[in-house]
């Protein structure tokens, strides 16, 4: 392939940033993955350092192409928390520690293309609408458990949004005015209640105590080595209270999905992130049964409940499938 066919603008990059890893890949116009990257984010809290890691994948992944920058038409990012999409600012990502980061700014300015700023379980709605569980759906509701509980929708072929930002915070429903306080801040979201962190506060406790002897073993009951795989091994082990505590806290996550199931009556529900990806029948199964009991009934009857097909890759695809779009405008 000469120089010259292979430096055409025609590719895209796609960055999920998550609260604990981060991944990248480099795209064609048909977005197959010509190059990808996944690491822990290091440095994730220091805002300076998680741009600067943020940077190093994006060359990282181009080399790994052979490519230049000069052959990417854009870039385009899944981000936690609230944003202004339009100024491409992060406002606030509790599980990093962001506030107020122009983050479209200094991708733009580094890299010299258009960028895109979008929230990462958006940016995973949106690959799962395109190319995945939900492909083609006329409203898809996407919802991720993982370190955080993050939700989005695509009704019509776009994405759903505020006025100028993200919305669809279904982490950051309050289920309980004076639960327990949640990262964002607030006290009571089903975050705290069901979130990876959550269950694995529980999940210690529960070892602590003695009543999960394998994942006692496996972890030594430490809340930061309680990761949703080895929560799984512990099930699969036999540690049955550690499988009551992750039910439980999908039974509320599913109540409060039924509850946005009502509201807006999705084709589908997608339930993607680190949690479902380890345990796919437990959280299909406590979600789907709360979906049919307590949502509306005529709504809940035709509403089909899946998990994510796309895996890690749902964040990057739809991130690049973001910035395609604009970029064809």
């Amino acid at each position: 392939m000469s120089d010259k066919v292979k430096n055409k603008k025609e590719n895209f990059i796609g960055i999920d940033i998550g609260g604990s890893k981060i991944m990248a890949a480099l795209f064609n116009n048909e977005f197959k993955i010509l190059s990808t990257k996944r690491e822990k984010f290091k440095e994730r809290t220091n805002i300076t350092g998680g741009i600067e890691f943020i940077k190093k994948l994006v060359s990282e992944v181009l080399v790994g192409a052979n490519l230049k920058i000069d052959s990417i038409c854009g870039i385009g990012v899944g981000c936690p928390g609230p944003l202004d999409i339009d100024k491409g600012l992060v406002f606030e990502a509790p599980n990093l520690g962001w506030k107020n980061v122009p983050l479209k700014e200094i991708l733009t300015r580094e890299f010299g293309c258009q960028v895109r700023i979008a929230n990462d379980v958006d940016a995973g709605t949106f690959g799962e609408y395109r190319f995945g569980a939900g492909k083609d759906a006329r409203c898809v509701l996407g919802v991720f458990p993982g370190t955080g509980i993050g939700g989005g929708c695509v009704y019509e072929g776009k994405l759903f949004r505020g006025k100028t930002g993200s919305c669809m915070e279904i982490g950051h429903i309050q289920v309980q005015k004076d639960g327990p306080l949640c990262g964002c801040g607030k006290h009571g979201c089903i975050e705290a209640f069901a979130g990876r962190l959550a269950i694995a506060a529980a999940a210690s406790v529960a070892a602590f105590r003695g009543q999960a002897p394998y994942l006692m073993e496996d972890t030594g009951g430490e809340i930061a080595k309680i990761r949703s795989k080895s929560i799984a091994r512990a099930i699969s082990a036999g540690d049955t209270v550690i499988e009551h505590i992750v039910r439980d806290s999908a039974k509320k996550l599913g109540s409060v999905i039924a509850s946005v199931v009502s509201t807006i009556a999705p084709d589908i529900v997608v339930l993607g992130g680190g949690l479902v990806e380890a345990m796919p029948a437990i959280y299909l199964k406590e979600i789907s049964a709360a979906i049919k009991e307590e949502a509306v009934e005529f709504l809940a009857t035709d509403v089909k409940v899946a998990v994510a097909k796309l895996g890690d890759e749902a964040g990057v695809l739809g991130a690049a499938a973001l910035i395609a779009e604009e970029a064809a405008k």
